[in-house]
């Protein structure tokens, strides 16, 4: 960290804030509406990149790198779904260490059935608020964000 901080200027200091309010707020809305499914954001993400893997399985730590969260995070979260029937852990015969998260019928069938709603709240609440020139603008200034998090977290 620096030694002494380059504060914000009042224009970046401006953008910053809207940023993190209206991003806690969209990520609230869209948890909000999938409670309606029984569903977090979380939980939906997670059968999302299950949904789109090759049988419905991913190894517990390519999860965790998918979804952004810690392994024990996930871990947590594998345990309560679970409970809900939507996914299994299932042991990895080639390496005793590694386990599979696989979802359920029961967990294919919760996605289906919130999907359409959650990409309508998505439309409403996001994509129908911008511009096509304004969603390029968003997608190019946020892969370069991830791109330097996520050299700074592998150095």
């Amino acid at each position: 960290m620096a030694k002494s901080a380059k504060w914000l200027t009042p224009s970046e200091e401006s953008a910053w804030r809207k940023y993190i309010v209206a991003s806690r707020r969209l990520y609230e809305a869209l948890d909000e509406d999938l409670a309606a499914h029984g569903l977090s954001l979380s939980d939906y993400e997670i059968l999302v990149h299950l949904s789109d893997a090759k049988d419905r399985s991913l190894r517990m730590s390519d999860l965790a790198e998918k979804t952004i969260l810690s392994r024990s995070r996930l871990s947590h979260r594998i345990k309560y779904m679970e409970g809900k029937g939507w996914v299994e852990r299932q042991k990895c015969d080639s390496d005793k260490r590694g386990t599979w998260a696989v979802m359920t019928t029961k967990g294919w069938n919760a996605i289906v059935k919130a999907a359409p709603d959650h990409v309508s709240s998505i439309r409403n609440r996001f994509i129908d608020q911008i511009s096509k020139a304004d969603q390029g603008n968003i997608a190019s200034i946020f892969e370069k964000i991830e791109k330097v998090l996520r050299k700074q977290t592998a150095d």
